[in-house]
């Protein structure tokens, strides 16, 4: 492929231009080779497949012809850059400036988006503290409160306006010129903000079978921006409340939320859990301080190409349409900017003292987890193979390593 040009025109920290050149000998043999693969398998009046003279075939397929010699020498000439410029690109190239013309040479100009290089001139002799935040009886009895309530049950409320914590079972319908509108159904619970402050503030005034007819106002942060701070008519109906009734907290609850004799049992069962979150929430804290540290004594970007590749994943996952991409990226920029450094600092780290997630860490690990669920490791292998959950977890395993080292470096105190 020494025959095609490549020099790079341009280039920043997270891409790179590439002006491609083709010289007209390349395009002719790329030519030959497509005319002949037509010549075989055209079916022309007249002539036997594949006997058909090339002048007769370059006239009926003269522009799927000049269509395959463009892409196979696109495809060439891409693979030649990848190999002359060493690139990790992050996405298929974008072309720009095209000339292909008859008798000339192939022009074009690749611009990809690359990953960067982060050369970390420090890597460790940091300090960072690390804090377990003490486990409360009220922490306790947090969770306690938390369990009662998954196995309260809601019990209806006659003849009485609702109140906050409690649900209720409504219909919200426009009103416009034309009339009601369609009604639609809702079930809430007050205070949790699943309704505009106005729709709750209304509910509050009915008893069950009332309804009333009254202007609401979308908040100024309302999820649809078309609708901020606009008013409406709607008509609001009532139809039921309840209450939730939390069940007793005894022996007899413990037993049924569990394998737990007492109810003491299950309050020693959940202060466990939670000093073991607070652990496992200290470490956390410990990676972030490190990370931070590392961003500060090092140059690391957050390109822009790559901030606004991981915030379009969000609003896929989180369904946000496209057209509101602007106002989603102003929200979520400062969170994806600090993902992009945290995975450039570790693919950093990981890259330079080969610390990948080899096929022994993924089967021990699969291991490990089988046993805990009482499961043939071969079979969860195969579960998580099936759900594409294996390079999830060979990417959690290589930062577990990735981190390990870095703390290595560093002194970690516990406070």
């Amino acid at each position: 492929m020494s025959d095609i040009s490549i020099v790079k025109t341009k280039e920043d920290v997270a891409s790179k231009s590439l002006q491609v050149t083709v010289p007209v000998d390349r395009i002719q043999k790329a030519e030959s080779k497509a005319l002949r693969h037509y010549s075989q398998r055209a079916r022309l009046p007249g002539f036997r497949q594949g006997k058909a003279p090339e002048a007769v075939v370059r006239r009926r397929f003269g522009e799927a012809i000049r269509q395959t010699v463009l892409e196979e020498l696109i495809r060439e000439s891409w693979d030649a850059a990848l190999t002359a410029e060493s690139l990790k690109p992050i996405a298929e190239p974008h072309i720009h400036h095209l000339k292909f013309e008859q008798g000339q040479p192939l022009e074009f100009e690749f611009h990809v988006e690359i990953r960067p290089d982060v050369a970390l001139a420090r890597s460790g002799g940091f300090t960072v503290q690390r804090t377990v935040k003490p486990v409360t009886d009220a922490d306790v009895a947090e969770r306690l409160r938390d369990l009662q309530e998954r196995k309260a049950t809601w019990i209806p409320v006659e003849g009485e306006k609702p109140a906050p914590a409690q649900m209720v079972r409504l219909e919200v319908a426009p009103i416009d010129e034309n009339g009601v509108g369609v009604a639609q159904p809702y079930n809430m619970v007050l205070g949790e903000g699943r309704a505009i402050p106005d729709v709750e503030e209304r509910v509050m005034t009915l008893r069950p079978g009332e309804s009333v007819d009254t202007e609401v106002r979308f908040p100024d942060d309302f999820s649809d921006e078309s609708r901020r701070g606009q008013s409406r008519k709607v008509r609001i109906v009532l139809h039921e409340v309840k209450r939730q009734e939390l069940p007793v907290l005894d022996d007899a609850f413990a037993r049924e939320v569990g394998d737990f004799e007492t109810l003491d049992a299950l309050r020693g069962a959940l202060r466990t859990d939670l000093e073991q979150d607070a652990k496992a929430q200290a470490d956390a804290n410990v990676r972030q301080e490190l990370l931070q540290q590392l961003y500060a004594a090092n140059e690391v970007p957050a390109p822009g190409s790559l901030v606004d590749k991981l915030i379009k994943g969000y609003m896929q996952a989180y369904q946000i349409p496209e057209a509101q991409f602007e106002t989603f990226a102003a929200e979520f920029r400062p969170v994806a900017e600090l993902q992009v450094r945290r995975e450039l600092v570790l693919d950093a780290v990981v890259d330079g003292q080969q610390l990948a997630a080899t096929e022994q860490d993924i089967d021990t690990r699969v291991a490990e987890l089988a046993a805990g669920r009482n499961l043939p490791a071969g079979k969860l292998y195969a579960e998580l193979e099936k759900a594409g959950r294996l390079r999830e977890l060979e990417r959690s395993l290589t930062e577990e390593k990735a981190f390990a080292w870095l703390l290595q470096q560093s002194t970690v105190v516990d406070a």
